[in-house]
């Protein structure tokens, strides 16, 4: 290569770089957007309601509290139910709430007890990306923090939302985890 040639490729790399940097920052639409501005498949999404649940986590953080899936679930979505995430869907109806097997905006996804999640967990759906995919927001999925708009696919074979894989990292989705179904909020079935 000739010094002209590094020259050309030095101007152009910043370029490349702010390209790359613009393509990824509209690869996904932020959840805490307003619902009405990114269409359907977030309506339902109480921002206020999340704002709030995430704020209360940063407040116990900064008090040396663990933050914990089931309270930031509760707060985030409205389902008001008490005990372990692993119980969330057997006492959905007892405390007033439909529950059932596909995704919707604001609903708690509870994965079932067992191997790695010994008392389960729950996230609140927060966006339908497509049939079998979702973006969810939970708390303590990596310890002790919120993460917002993770992405989770359906991989089971019947298509039912059974077991699913979790992207824990960007790009990479790991284990797969059994679900017991969706417990929808104001006791709305789909």
């Amino acid at each position: 290569m000739t010094m002209r040639t590094y020259r050309a490729f030095g101007l152009r790399l910043p370029l490349i770089c702010a390209m790359l940097l613009v393509v990824a920052a509209c690869a996904r639409t932020p959840v805490s957007e307003d619902p009405t501005t990114v269409g359907s498949r977030t309506a339902g999404l109480d921002v206020a309601r999340l704002n709030m649940a995430v704020d209360q986590a940063k407040a116990m953080r900064a008090q040396g509290q663990r933050v914990w899936c089931v309270p930031f679930a509760r707060n985030a979505s409205g389902v008001d139910i008490r005990g372990n995430a692993e119980t969330w869907y057997a006492s959905a109806t007892e405390f007033g709430y439909s529950r059932g097997q596909s995704p919707m905006v604001g609903s708690v996804m509870v994965f079932a007890g067992g191997s790695g999640l010994t008392a389960g967990h729950v996230a609140m759906v927060s966006r339908i990306v497509g049939d079998r995919e979702i973006l969810v927001d939970h708390a303590n999925w990596k310890r002790n923090e919120v993460s917002l708009g993770m992405r989770i696919i359906d991989v089971s074979d019947a298509g039912n939302w059974s077991s699913v894989q979790v992207e824990s990292t960007p790009g990479a989705f790991g284990r797969t985890y059994r679900i017991d179904g969706f417990v929808y909020p104001n006791s709305t079935a789909l």
